[in-house]
């Protein structure tokens, strides 16, 4: 286990990737996207931006959750829809899929997206509470470091990731704990987390059992905005639902690989028969894909 955030490039051998997250359950992926990929998915992602502004719409959420959403951060969804960069190129990139064959292919069979999600923190945000990605399926957590991978996420910065505006911090090897049901803070606090400074296009990667968090924009005028691709096995239930709010024509225009990643294919667990389907047929052949 390291104290530190490993990095690599962009070009380093799998296994060596995959052996690093074992160890230390996070790592930072150096230059995985272009910078003119940067900046197109900038462009489309910032009217979203402006039209969705900080902090959560809903009223009938407690303090907390309000916290942990951020009142000066801007969370865009359907990142999809809103560019065809992102859509085409990030979530078809071979990168991408590898490591969701790495993190579940073995263990649960197919695997789809949880959700995709701009997140810009602006100045005066506070840290966000330390958590785990996989507390989203709560039965998951008293199984500990032994129980299933249930969530793998990237994170590309499409801003520099600074100490000062916002890094996510990250606590490496907490995916080796050996209690899950204590409270993080109880275990570790913001001062002893380890922020994941990324030049614009680094691409963080952890394992769903990692603590972490977004960290504390202490600046007066910078945001940090980066976009996170979070993978799950395709038997759980996704944050986001992409079947109501792509329209099809776009899923037509995408390799069939992404369609799954979208939930526009069927997809088969390592038992039983598959899973979304219609009527017991694929559901890529109920609407006309293949």
């Amino acid at each position: 286990m390291s104290m530190q955030l490993r990095r690599v490039d962009k070009n380093v051998d799998l296994q060596e990737l995959f052996g690093i997250l074992k160890e230390d359950g996070a790592v930072i992926l150096e230059g995985f996207a272009s910078l003119d990929q940067i900046k197109q998915m900038n462009l489309d992602f910032d009217q979203p931006v402006i039209d969705t502004g900080p902090g959560t719409k809903k009223d009938d959420i407690d303090e907390l959750l309000k916290q942990f959403h951020g009142y000066q951060t801007t969370r865009v969804n359907n990142l999809v829809t809103h560019s065809k960069t992102f859509r085409e190129q990030i979530l078809n990139h071979d990168l991408i899929h590898a490591l969701g064959e790495h993190f579940f292919r073995e263990e649960s069979g197919d695997w789809w997206l949880q959700a995709t999600q701009l997140i810009q923190i602006g100045p005066g945000n506070s840290a966000q509470a330390l958590h785990r990605d996989l507390e989203n399926y709560p039965a998951i957590i008293g199984l500990g470091k032994s129980g299933p991978c249930v969530t793998a996420n990237c994170m590309i910065a499409l801003t520099d990731f600074t100490e000062d505006n916002g890094a996510t911090r990250v606590v490496p090897g907490s995916h080796l704990w050996d209690d899950f049901n204590m409270s993080v803070e109880d275990r570790f606090k913001h001062e002893d987390t380890i922020p994941a400074l990324m030049k614009a296009g680094d691409m963080l990667i952890w394992e769903g059992k990692v603590v972490h968090s977004g960290g504390e924009n202490k600046t007066q005028n910078e945001y940090r905005r980066g976009i996170t691709i979070p993978l799950t096995p395709a038997y759980f239930t996704p944050e986001e639902t992409y079947a109501f709010s792509i329209d099809l024509e776009i899923v037509k225009t995408l390799p069939a690989r992404v369609q799954k990643m979208i939930g526009f294919r069927s997809v088969f667990p390592i038992t039983g028969n598959g899973l979304w389907q219609h009527n017991y047929e694929r559901l890529e052949e109920y609407l006309g894909l293949d």
